[in-house]
């Protein structure tokens, strides 16, 4: 099962689930799976690629070479 590491997880925020955690008498680490279920209740995960960007101006090899030698003397 894959695990997951929080870094830097402000002391505030984690007074607050470990609370809430012992008010849904869960472990913190369950009541943080909880959250995050609930969180993503709504998202689908989709195979399909995302569509394409279509910005104002076309990402051509020539443009990439032109910023390029702009850049670069």
């Amino acid at each position: 099962m894959p695990a997951l590491v929080i870094k830097d997880l402000p002391d505030v925020l984690h007074r607050k689930l470990k609370e809430q955690a012992a008010r849904h008498r869960r472990s913190v680490t369950r009541e943080a799976l909880a959250l995050l279920e609930q969180g993503l209740s709504g998202y689908t995960l989709s195979d399909e690629a995302p569509l394409p960007f279509k910005g104002r101006i076309a990402l051509t090899e020539r443009l990439l070479d032109e910023a390029k030698r702009a850049v670069r003397p």
